[in-house]
């Protein structure tokens, strides 16, 4: 040590040592300077990005396996249970039973009639819009579906909703016998697309116009909501808009609507305008006492108020219950899975029960209003 401090004394050396240790001092400050992580501990490590797998399209049929179905499970319902070879048999006194095994795909019906029909639709700012031909054929008479009466009590059922959940809408056009209406949202994309898909299964379609509900805009139905009390002007502008989103409709349902409907202002001269464009105006219960348009219905009841499968099909038993007291009823629900599974078992005994099935265009009435009892 004495040795090492005597030579650090001498000035040579001292002068080295200083100007080494200013450029180390000066050294770690450009390190730290130009690299903001400097001093932050650090690891890498290598890995093996898997190759991305390629997913085949969601069938329709495959979006009710019993995955889907865990509304099912260990239900129980008003009447006998019953759990032949390890299926659940769900059963109301007098009526339907469901099974839960999973749903099948529907066998393809006869296509209905491409759309558009020629001289059934006309130019319109946003999109082709339907009118009456020339020789008096109207969108009610073309689009709907052919139906020969047999005598029996009648049921139709309508299901809404579709065209904004892919695998949901193509589930319900495949898993619903051709006789169950289907109805589409404006504001899907690829609308037409699926309206052509649903006609190529033997389904008959409804266009869904929301209107202005009760609580509006907290409740907010969209930018081309049909509004109550709204000027002329403002009611053909999103009536256009609404109607020119796609063709191959035999008719337009409400989506919401309460205080659309109660709308003397509004009401009125949307009636007209279907009336003279041969559209028919089928609503889930809010308007029974509304007449105009083409031809108009009114649903008897809606029947997955309740998202569960009892509840459900006991909405079903009761409009089939109508029916034979009628002559005929009209139900609508939306495609919810349970809503679909539901009526695809309920739809299958209909016939056994002496039912026949129906769609709605069947129960519209070409005048008045066909009143639900």
């Amino acid at each position: 040590m004495r040795a090492l401090l005597a030579l650090l004394k001498k000035p040579p050396v001292a002068v080295a040592v200083a100007g080494l240790t200013f450029l180390g001092a000066a050294s770690l400050l450009i390190l730290a300077i130009g690299d903001p992580r400097a001093g932050t501990p650090t690891g890498r490590a290598d890995v093996e990005r898997p190759a991305p797998v390629e997913r085949q399209p969601i069938s329709g049929a495959e979006v009710f396996g019993m995955d889907t179905l865990g509304a099912y499970q260990d239900l129980t319902a008003p009447g006998d249970v019953d759990a032949p070879g390890g299926e659940a048999v769900i059963t109301l006194p007098g009526s339907a039973q469901v099974l839960t095994g999973p749903v099948v795909r529907q066998a393809p019906a006869a296509p209905l009639a491409a759309a558009p029909i020629a001289g059934l639709s006309q130019p319109g700012p946003n999109g082709p819009l339907p009118v009456i031909a020339t020789d008096g054929r109207t969108p009610f008479s073309a689009y709907a579906r052919p139906f020969a009466p047999d005598g029996r009590p009648r049921v139709a059922l309508i299901v809404g909703g579709l065209g904004l959940n892919a695998p949901a809408t193509r589930a319900a056009i495949e898993a619903l016998p051709p006789e169950v209406t289907l109805s589409f949202v404006p504001y899907a994309e690829g609308l037409q697309a699926w309206i052509d898909l649903a006609r190529a299964d033997g389904h008959e379609v409804l266009l869904e116009l929301p209107m202005e509900p009760e609580d509006y805009p907290q409740n907010d139905t969209g930018p081309y909501t049909l509004l109550a009390n709204s000027d002329i002007d403002e009611l053909d502008r999103r009536l256009n808009w609404l109607l020119g989103r796609t063709t191959g409709y035999f008719g337009v349902t409400n989506y919401f609507g309460s205080a659309f409907i109660a709308s003397d202002t509004s009401m009125t001269p949307f009636m007209q305008r279907l009336r003279s464009r041969g559209l028919a105006f089928i609503d889930d219960g809010q308007a029974r006492n509304r007449q105009g348009a083409y031809g108009r219905a009114s649903a008897n009841r809606v029947v997955d108020e309740a998202q569960d499968a009892a509840s459900i099909l006991a909405a079903l038993n009761a409009l089939e219950a109508t029916a034979r007291a009628n002559g005929q009823a009209l139900g609508s629900g939306y495609g919810f899975a349970v809503t679909v599974a539901t009526a695809v078992r309920w739809t299958q005994g209909l016939n056994d029960r002496g039912i026949q099935l129906a769609p709605a265009s069947a129960l519209v009435a070409r005048s008045g209003v066909r009143r639900a009892s």
